[in-house]
């Protein structure tokens, strides 16, 4: 805006930002005429909440006289490893661009200084099929992989598309004319990536400018594609009402709280704007308090943490601001036209038609195999190497000596609990005849056992005693040894494991325990490092 210096135009581009690589290039710009930016997301999974942290940020670059470009990336929805079928890519792409003019319009952003642009109407000629081939070229699969780690969705086998995702990002800088990129901070390594690529091809390095990320509801980031960790922008009242009821949210802890961490990230910036005064109330019975407003969000973090707030009366204030935000948004999606456009754009699934089976009088294979410990196969294992899940940084993914040449990968949501050091080159206790599956988009194996206590505070790796190695068994007094040179695969859907391991627990000794029985090896018990009582999961 004229009225603003070059200095407050980057004060107000800059605030509430994590980060901003390029800070210089952006003031000397500035110095010289308004900033071109460009804001892109592709049309996958229903938008959330999440979206109203960068609908802020676009109204302070409109504050700031910045010319703004929101980029629908339809051909990148369909590359990230066919998150939305290329069938269904057009009609969410309509369908995306009306959400956020309707999200812009609830908070008084004028969409008609914004330029929307769908990626399939330049990425689709050949000028720029020319440059994605050329920074292919200049491109190693290492690279690609490296920067597309915490965007594209990781597979066991990356498919080609995948890997092309972030070239595409970099060259939507040149093709579409700016200064800068605008996104999450889950996009720091494509925008290096990008910075790093543009000049190699002629082009100049661009600026990048990051906001933080809002946390999900049951997991570090707020996902369009896990539907317990978001709230749809057009979540019906009633499910915000539900999803945040079972929200984690524990009394007095402000480092995991999705709850709080949407306050800090969207409430009170959103109420910030245009100068006004922000205020969030908590409304309660004079007996629990009465009521409270706060003008700040330090202060309801601290009573918070001081368990002044309870997190049900926190949970209610949220719920209520949450549904008073949507609302508009819900009122223009309330027309056939844009009812029929939310149908073709995510099609209601049609029930699977599967063949009736075919009934037999010969009994399943182990159906008359008792359910109890004999059926597991529980063995020293040894953690050779452990690394935190790329994807979610509160699970490691292990790899794991389970004796006699069988090493195993192992992905365990121990990340919350147990530093890294102490996952390293460490004896455990793993469950080895479990079927593999996927588990956060890896392979995984096996099973590692740990204690917990009753509340989840504690938990532990179970701790064999000194002197075993990888692949020595761990008994129990009464049940045989399993065969484990051709052991039993235990499908999940029977449950098996689940059935027995209602049966663990930690003895007052700190002893693992299958009903009163102890996990015996040859050099004795196995054992809690400090819990003396709690199960074994």
């Amino acid at each position: 805006m004229a009225s603003l210096t070059p200095a407050q135009k980057y004060n107000v581009i800059s605030r509430n930002l994590q980060e901003v690589l390029g800070k210089d290039q952006i003031e000397s710009i500035l110095a010289e005429r308004d900033l071109n930016i460009y804001w892109g997301t592709a049309p996958t999974g229903k938008p959330h909440l999440g979206y109203f942290v960068p609908m802020t940020k676009i109204a302070d670059f409109l504050e700031a006289g910045c010319h703004i470009t929101v980029l629908i990336a339809d051909i990148h929805a369909f590359l990230d490893n066919m998150k939305a079928p290329m069938e269904l890519v057009g009609k969410r792409a309509e369908y995306y661009t009306q959400l956020i003019k309707a999200t812009l319009t609830s908070i008084g952003v004028p969409t008609e200084r914004l330029k929307f642009v769908q990626g399939s109407s330049y990425q689709l000629t050949a000028e720029y099929s020319l440059a994605n081939m050329k920074i292919c070229s200049k491109t190693t699969e290492h690279d690609a992989k490296k920067a597309g780690a915490e965007v594209v969705k990781q597979v066991e086998a990356p498919l080609l598309s995948g890997l092309m995702y972030p070239g595409m990002q970099a060259l939507d800088e040149e093709f579409l004319g700016v200064d800068a990129q605008f996104g999450g901070v889950d996009q720091r390594k494509i925008f290096v990536f990008a910075e790093k690529m543009l000049p190699r091809l002629g082009y100049k390095k661009r600026a990048h400018l990051m906001n933080t990320m809002v946390p999900g509801l049951a997991g570090p980031k707020m996902s369009a594609s896990d539907s317990n960790s978001k709230i749809d922008l057009l979540e019906a009242p009633e499910d915000v009402k539900r999803k945040l009821d079972k929200a984690f949210c524990e009394e007095g802890n402000i480092t995991e709280n999705g709850i709080l961490a949407f306050v800090k990230t969207v409430l009170f910036p959103l109420r910030s704007m245009n100068g006004k005064s922000p205020s969030f109330s908590i409304l309660r019975p004079e007996k629990f308090g009465g009521d409270v407003v706060y003008t700040n969000y330090e202060d309801l973090e601290n009573d918070f943490k001081d368990k002044k707030v309870h997190p049900s009366d926190l949970k209610k204030a949220v719920t209520e601001a949450i549904n008073n935000l949507l609302a508009p948004i819900r009122k223009w999606f309330d027309t056939e036209e844009l009812r029929k456009l939310t149908e073709e754009a995510y099609p209601t699934p049609k029930p699977e038609v599967t063949a009736k089976p075919v009934k037999s009088n010969k009994p399943a294979a182990n159906a008359n195999l008792p359910v109890d410990i004999s059926r597991i196969d529980i063995r020293v294992a040894r953690i050779v190497e452990a690394k935190v899940h790329e994807a979610n940084p509160n699970s490691y993914i292990s790899t794991v000596d389970c004796g006699n040449g069988d090493v195993r990968t192992v992905v365990s949501g121990l990340a919350k609990y147990i530093p890294l050091e102490e996952m390293q080159n460490r004896l455990v206790c793993a469950v080895c005849n479990l079927k593999p599956g996927k588990f956060q988009g890896v392979q995984s194996s096996a099973m590692l056992l740990a204690g917990s206590s009753a509340d989840d505070s504690v938990v532990e790796l179970l701790q064999p005693p000194a002197g075993l190695e990888a692949g020595d068994v761990i008994e129990f007094e009464g049940y045989g040894q399993l065969d484990r040179s051709l052991p039993e695969k235990l499908n999940p859907k029977h449950l098996i494991f689940e059935k027995v391991s209602e049966d663990f627990k930690i003895s007052p000794e700190g002893l693992a325990l299958y009903k009163d029985l102890q996990f015996k090896t040859k050099a004795g018990p196995v054992t809690l490092k400090s819990l003396k009582e709690g199960r074994i999961r």
